[in-house]
C-alpha cells in the first residue's frame, strides 16, 4: 500500500472513501459543508433522527453524488478526547476500510482541532494508527489476494506545517512494519541465519550503511561464552549482526541499540510449559525493534551515527545444551552461575552490551522481551525502563509521549543487587520471584558500569493476541528518541 500526505480540499478528493471526524454536540461540520448539499442533507437527517450523535467510536457512512463513501467518525466530546482514543478509533475505522472493496482512502481526521492533542501529534497518531490497521501478515499464506483487503493507497490530510511530522510517522510506520514482519514470521523460517540475511538486505539497499555478521567460530574465539552457551543446544548456529548507519561526521560518537534476538525460546533444559509455547517466536521482538528503528532512521536520513547489535540465538534443549548449575564465563570475563536456562535473554545481552561498548557509543539502549514479571507489573500499556543515567529516562519518556508509545520507569536500586549474588560465581542469572524485572535489569547493569545506558523491557508491549501478533512496539518511541537526539 502506498501512503502519502495531501493538502487537497476534501471537496476535491477523488478517493473511494473519505474519513472525517465529528465531535459530540457539534451542530455543524465544516468537512460536510464542503461536500455538497446532498451529503449535507444526509448528514443532517442522521443528526436530527439521532442515528448519529458523534459519540466516540461511532461511525456513519454517507454517499456523494460521485459514489464516494463518506465515513464520519464520532470523536466524542472535544474536551475529553485522549491520544489513546484518537489512535484506537482511527485504527478501528481504517481497519474497516481495509476490509471493504474501496482501493483508495483519504483520511482527514488529523485536521480537526483538538483540545489536548497538538497538530504534530495528531498527524503522527492518525498516520501510525492507519498504517498499523492496514497491515496484514500473509507471508506464509497461499491465498494472498483477497477482495476484502484491497487498499492500494492511503492519503493523510495534513497542513503544510505538519509535513515533517507526517514524514517522521511514515518512517516510523516503515520500521514498525519491518518489526511486525520479523516478529510474526515462524521460527522455522526466522532463525539466526534469516535475521542476518534480512539485515544484510537493509544494508545493501541503503546508502551510508554497513553490515558485519559474526559467526559462531568468531564469537567463540572472542570469548562470548554467555551468548554461545544459550545457543549450543540448537542446530541453528548463533550469529551476531552489527548494522551501521553513518549519517554524521565519523568523529561523532554513535548511538548503540541492542535487541534481544532469541528466535525461539523453549526455555532450554528449564523447559517451558507446552501451552502457548508457540508465542515464544516473539522472543526476538527486541531484535525486531532495533532493526525497525534502524530502518526508520535510515529512511529519515537522520544526521546521526547509529550501530544496531542483534545477538540472534535459538534456545533449545539438547545433549549439548547448557544446564542449571553451569558456571559460564562471559565476554567481559565475569562469571555467571546458571540457575535457570530460561533466563537466557540476559545471557546473550550481557555479551552484546560488552561488545557494543568497544565502539565507544554516546549511549547504549537495549530492548528485550526479557521478563514475564514486566507484564504483571505494567500490563500491555507501557514498556519498562531501567537506567542509572541521569536524564535518560526523561528523554525516553518524552519520546514515548510524543509518539504515544509510552514507557514507565522501574528502579535499579543497589538493594536489589544482592538477589543475584552467589557463592559459586560473580553472579547468578536469576534473582528469585520478587522484583524479577528489576533483578534482570540489575544483572545487565553489571556489564554497563560507567556507560550511559538504559534497559527497556518490552515483554508486555511487543506482541498482543495471537490474532494481532507482533505490534511493532516500541519502534515509534525509539525512532522519536533518535529524532530528538539528532536535533540536539
Amino acid at each position: 500500500m502506498k501512503i502519502k500526505p495531501t493538502q487537497q480540499a476534501v471537496s476535491e478528493s477523488q478517493a473511494d472513501q473519505i474519513i472525517i471526524g465529528h465531535f459530540k454536540g457539534q451542530n455543524t461540520n465544516a468537512w460536510i459543508d464542503q461536500l455538497g448539499s446532498e451529503v449535507k442533507d444526509q448528514f443532517n437527517a442522521r443528526l436530527n433522527n439521532k442515528d448519529f450523535t458523534g459519540q466516540a467510536g461511532q461511525t456513519q457512512n454517507l454517499y456523494s453524488t460521485q459514489g464516494q463513501v463518506i465515513t464520519v467518525l464520532g470523536l466524542g466530546k472535544a474536551n475529553k478526547l485522549s491520544a489513546t482514543a484518537l489512535y484506537e478509533n482511527t485504527h478501528k475505522v481504517t481497519q474497516a476500510a481495509a476490509k471493504s472493496r474501496n482501493q483508495t482512502v483519504a483520511n482527514y481526521l488529523a485536521l480537526n482541532e483538538f483540545d489536548d492533542i497538538d497538530a504534530d501529534q495528531a498527524t503522527k497518531l492518525v498516520t501510525l494508527a492507519s498504517t498499523h490497521a492496514e497491515y496484514r501478515y500473509d507471508d506464509t499464506k497461499t491465498f494472498k489476494k483477497d477482495s476484502k483487503h484491497s487498499l492500494k493507497e492511503l492519503e493523510i490530510a495534513v497542513n503544510v506545517a505538519q509535513t515533517t511530522a507526517f514524514k517522521q510517522a511514515k518512517a516510523m510506520a516503515s520500521g514498525i512494519s519491518a518489526a511486525r514482519h520479523l516478529g510474526n514470521s515462524p521460527p522455522n523460517i526466522c532463525n539466526p541465519k534469516y535475521i542476518a540475511s534480512y539485515a544484510k538486505k537493509i544494508a545493501e539497499k541503503n546508502n551510508n550503511c554497513e553490515i558485519n555478521v559474526l559467526n559462531h567460530k568468531q564469537m567463540k574465539k572472542m570469548g562470548m561464552g554467555a551468548l554461545l552457551a544459550v545457543g549450543q543446544g540448537s542446530a541453528n548456529k548463533s550469529k551476531m549482526v552489527v548494522l551501521k548507519y553513518n549519517g554524521a561526521d565519523k568523529d561523532q560518537a554513535p548511538i548503540a541499540t541492542v535487541g534481544k534476538g532469541i528466535t525461539f525460546d523453549t526455555g532450554g533444559i528449564s523447559l517451558k510449559a507446552g501451552a502457548n509455547m508457540d508465542e515464544m517466536k516473539y522472543d526476538m521482538c527486541g531484535a525486531a525493534t532495533v532493526i525497525g528503528g534502524f530502518v526508520a532512521a535510515v529512511e529519515l536520513g537522520l544526521p546521526i551515527n547509529l550501530i544496531t547489535f542483534v545477538p540472534a540465538v535459538e534456545n533449545m534443549p539438547d545433549g549439548k545444551a547448557y544446564r542449571p548449575g553451569d558456571v559460564i564465563t562471559s565476554y567481559s570475563g565475569k562469571t555467571i552461575e546458571v540457575l535457570n536456562t530460561d533466563a537466557e535473554g540476559r545471557m546473550i545481552l550481557c555479551d552484546t552490551l560488552t561488545y557494543a561498548q568497544e565502539f565507544k557509543p554516546s549511549v547504549v539502549l537495549d530492548f528485550a522481551t526479557l521478563t514475564g514479571a514486566c507484564v504483571v507489573a505494567l500490563g500491555h500499556q507501557a514498556s519498562a525502563v531501567m537506567t542509572k543515567t541521569d536524564g535518560l529516562f526523561d528523554d525516553l519518556k518524552a519520546a514515548g509521549l510524543q509518539s504515544h508509545d509510552r514507557v514507565w520507569e522501574l528502579p535499579l536500586w543497589d538493594e536489589y543487587q544482592k538477589q543475584i549474588d552467589t557463592t559459586f560465581a560473580d553472579m547468578q542469572n536469576v534473582g528469585g520471584f520478587a522484583g524479577g524485572t528489576i533483578t534482570a535489569g540489575c544483572f545487565l547493569s553489571r556489564f554497563t558500569s560507567g556507560q550511559k545506558w538504559a534497559h527497556v523491557d518490552i515483554a508486555g508491549t511487543a506482541w498482543n493476541s495471537k490474532k494481532e501478533g507482533a505490534t511493532g512496539r516500541p519502534v515509534a518511541m525509539l525512532t522519536q528518541y533518535l529524532i530528538n537526539e539528532s536535533q540536539k
